[in-house]
Parts: structure tokens; C-alpha cells; sequence
């Protein structure tokens, strides 16, 4: 016979607990005279069997059945299903502690990060020490906190050797120029690149022309083709942020930006850049766009971890429009502004991939390719002018 206190002592509960597992009739004491409760040892047991049907997730509630009546197998199905749940979550949980630590990958949590919350997941990896220009290239190309420097070495090991780093062509680039009016005094080119269509632009107009990126190597090739030209007179080059533009209020008569807003979000891009404009001035971009509404899954599951922000035409036109743009005109980039890029980018991610070894930025880009080669007439680059209301 056991008191409540050397009851609690045997089965390392509570004297509180106990009590309340008596008001459930889960146990039941004996009062003896002196006013005293006692327990036998079969007592003891019961207490022990709720102790472990309780460790297998169940309440006290299904406990007391349980005890009482033949196992309820439907609550047992239950309590599995949802303990199965709660270790999905906690694996889960414990990968994405573990992949912080550096000790796994972290590609699937910035896509998904990326996805419902890109401005603060930008300020976020610039919290954890990385410039902007880097969390910037982390976002949309290696994904991974602790695999970037190396993967932005093979990245970059296969651009440099590239003239685009983007789909375009000259003639795309005239054709949006002629829906820009003239005269034309100051442009502004945003995320130049290695400048293929900075040169179409000083050679078919007549303004100064200010090109940024945040890649100087890019901006040492547009200086070197303009001293080719002999128009190093009407180029000012900037390596800064596209984020974080420091140039008076109106006062570019044009923006020029081919396949870079996106960085920013196209939204984000277009508001901060128009107070830029002068009055009445022209913004031209290019973008990546939906060309169906009814795109394959392969297309949608790709996409939707590149560019989660991919719209159709309709939807950045209504966006422009929101925005305080009046819409001058827009085209889909030709064929050749989409071969200019991929075929060279083809050849050269084949000449250093010799060893076919598995490098990832090499599988990424090929992965890319693959995708355009098999679903291209379901997206592209479109090309929009637009004119400052």
C-alpha cells in the first residue's frame, strides 16, 4: 500500500499530477479513516501503462478509453498519422538547422523564401555578411549560403568568356529605339552588361550615355569597345547597385534596361526608376514573359523556382499601366536575340565541361538550356517602351 506521496516517488510524478488523474478516474485511492489516501501497487502499474500509451501520442482522454475498453484502432491510426506529420515537420525543421550550419544544402529554402518574401530575404542575407551585390547574385543564381563563392567562380567562369549575358540583338535594340522621340540628351542603361546594346544606342543617337553594373570587369568591355568607336566622350561607367541609384530627379530622358529589371522585381524596378525620368521621358526594358496561358508543368516547375515572378504580357502591361506609364508599344524579342545568347552559352558550358564532371553551375545553365530548346514557344523575352505620365 502506497500513500499518494510515495505513490508520486514510484512512478516520478507530481502529488498535483496524481491528484488530477484521480478527478479523471484514471486511478482510484482509497480513503482510509485518518482522512489518508492509498494505493495499491496494481495502482502503481495502471499509472505506469498510461505513462507509456501517453508516449505514444495519446491524450489522457484516449488514455482512460484505452484502459477501459478494447484499443479503438481508428485512434490509434490518428495518433500515428499525426505524429508521422510531426516528424516530417521536425526533420524538416532540423535539415533547415543543420543546412544554416553549413552542413547541408539550402537551395529549396531561398527559392521558397525568395518566392513569398524577396526584399526581406535580400536584407537578410545582407545581415548575415554578404554585400548587396553578392545576396543579389545569391538570390537568383546559386541559392546556396554555403556553396556561393564557389558556385559564382564556375558561374563566372563560363560568362566571361561570353559577348551577351542575356538574350538580345541589335536589331531588337533599333526597333525599341525607334519608338523613343527625339532629341535624346541623357540615357540611362541599367545593368549594361558588356554592352552590346550601349554601342547600338551611342551609334544611333546622340546622347551621353551613363551605363551601370555591378560587375566591373562588364564595364572594363564597354569602355574598351567605346575607345574602339571613339566615343569614350559620351560614356560615364558606374559599378554600383541598380537598387540604390543616386542621380538627381528628373534627369534622364531615357532608361534602357534589356533583361536586368527582374533583379529587382519589375514592379519594384519600374517605381523606383520612374522619379528618374524627366517629363514625359521613355523607359524601355525587356522581361521575361509567359507566351501561352497554358504552359506545360516542366515550363511552370522550373520557372516558378528561376523566375517566380513571371508574368503573361497582359499582366505586366495592367502593372504598367498601375504604375503611372503610359505603354508606347511592346514586341517579343525575334528568334535571333534568344539564339545570340543560348547557342554561344551552349558552346561554351560544352568546351569547359570536358570531364563531364558535375559542376552545378554548369548543371544549372544546362538545365536552362534544355528547358528554352524543348518549351520555347511557351515563354521569351518581350520588349516594352513605356512613357512617363
Amino acid at each position: 500500500m502506497y500513500k499518494i506521496s510515495e505513490l508520486a516517488k514510484q512512478v516520478g510524478m507530481s502529488r498535483t499530477a496524481l491528484l488530477y488523474y484521480e478527478k479523471q478516474q484514471l486511478i482510484s485511492g482509497q480513503r482510509l479513516e485518518n482522512g489518508y489516501r492509498i494505493y495499491t501497487h496494481k495502482d502503481v502499474q495502471r499509472v505506469r501503462l498510461i505513462q507509456q500509451l501517453l508516449a505514444g501520442g495519446l491524450t489522457l482522454k484516449e488514455c482512460k478509453a484505452c484502459l477501459e475498453t478494447k484499443l479503438d484502432r481508428g485512434i490509434l491510426k490518428n495518433r500515428l498519422d499525426a505524429l508521422d506529420r510531426e516528424i516530417e515537420q521536425k526533420q524538416s525543421s532540423r535539415n533547415l538547422l543543420a543546412a544554416l550550419l553549413g552542413e547541408g544544402e539550402l537551395k529549396t529554402w531561398h527559392e521558397k523564401l525568395n518566392k513569398v518574401a524577396p526584399d526581406i530575404h535580400t536584407d537578410w542575407l545582407i545581415n548575415q555578411g554578404f554585400e548587396e551585390k553578392e545576396a543579389l547574385r545569391l538570390k537568383w543564381l546559386s541559392k546556396d549560403m554555403n556553396e556561393h563563392d564557389k558556385y559564382m567562380d564556375d558561374f563566372m567562369r563560363v560568362f566571361q568568356g561570353l559577348a551577351r549575358w542575356g538574350p538580345g540583338s541589335e536589331e531588337d535594340t533599333l526597333k525599341a529605339l525607334r519608338h523613343v522621340p527625339k532629341p535624346i540628351r541623357k540615357i540611362l542603361e541599367i545593368g549594361c552588361g558588356k554592352g552590346q546594346s550601349t554601342r547600338v544606342l551611342a551609334q544611333n543617337c546622340q546622347a551621353h550615355i551613363t551605363a551601370i553594373d555591378n560587375e566591373q570587369s562588364a564595364l572594363d568591355a564597354v569602355s574598351e569597345a567605346f575607345a574602339s568607336i571613339n566615343k569614350t566622350d559620351r560614356l560615364t561607367t558606374n559599378c554600383i547597385s541598380m537598387t540604390d541609384l543616386d542621380y538627381p530627379r528628373a534627369y534622364f530622358d531615357l532608361i534602357w534596361s534589356e533583361g536586368s529589371a527582374y533583379i529587382m522585381g519589375v514592379e519594384n524596378a519600374l517605381r523606383r526608376w520612374r522619379p528618374l525620368l524627366v517629363k514625359s521621358g521613355t523607359l524601355v526594358f525587356s522581361d521575361l514573359v509567359w507566351q501561352t496561358d497554358t504552359p506545360s508543368d516542366k515550363s511552370i516547375t522550373f520557372w516558378q523556382k528561376e523566375y517566380p515572378d513571371m508574368q503573361t504580357v497582359s499582366e505586366r502591361r495592367n502593372q504598367i499601366q498601375n504604375i503611372g506609364f503610359k505603354l508606347v508599344s511592346d514586341f517579343p524579342l525575334s528568334t535571333k536575340a534568344a539564339e545570340n545568347y543560348y547557342e554561344p552559352l551552349r558552346k561554351r558550358v560544352k568546351a569547359l565541361n570536358t570531364n563531364s564532371l558535375s559542376v552545378k553551375a554548369y548543371d544549372d545553365i544546362e538545365h536552362e538550356i534544355d528547358i528554352y530548346t524543348r518549351y520555347a514557344n511557351e515563354f521569351g523575352y518581350h520588349m516594352f517602351m513605356l512613357q512617363k505620365l
